[in-house]
């Protein structure tokens, strides 16, 4: 005589929490790990994009390169370290402020850590076209 297991019923189907037979629970299976490597890559293209969307950047060639970025992780939490151009004129200390919090957003959206610090440094201004020419 040959028995089965009874068929589960649709909402146990359905339910985010039922898991596979054979897996322990979420807490015992470990830890998802992110490499420092992966979370600066992360924080350089959402500092780009944030400097895209903050500063007025100038366009063609001669603008800004394209920000870099090292990541620290430790336990859960990371401190970023990030190196870009910034045009010039523009309000230096509020943009650079914007900045800091849209890559501290975003990296803790895509990573789940949480960002303990951002330190910004410019490596260069770059002067807008209009800007651009002799000074007399």
């Amino acid at each position: 005589m040959t028995t089965r297991p009874a068929s589960p019923t649709r909402d146990e189907e359905s339910s985010p929490l039922s898991r596979p037979v054979g897996l322990p629970p979420p807490a015992e299976r470990g830890a998802t790990v992110i490499p420092e490597k992966v979370v600066a890559r992360i924080a350089a293209q959402a500092a780009r994009t944030a400097q895209s969307r903050c500063a007025a950047l100038p366009p063609g060639g001669g603008g800004p390169k394209a920000p870099g970025a090292s990541a620290a992780v430790r336990t859960g939490s990371v401190r970023l370290h990030l190196t870009m151009d910034m045009p010039y004129p523009t309000d230096i200390p509020q943009v650079c402020e914007r900045i800091r919090r849209d890559v501290a957003e975003r990296v803790g959206q895509l990573t789940g850590l949480d960002v303990g610090e951002v330190t910004l440094t410019i490596r260069r201004l770059v002067a807008t076209a209009a800007r651009r020419g002799r000074v007399l």
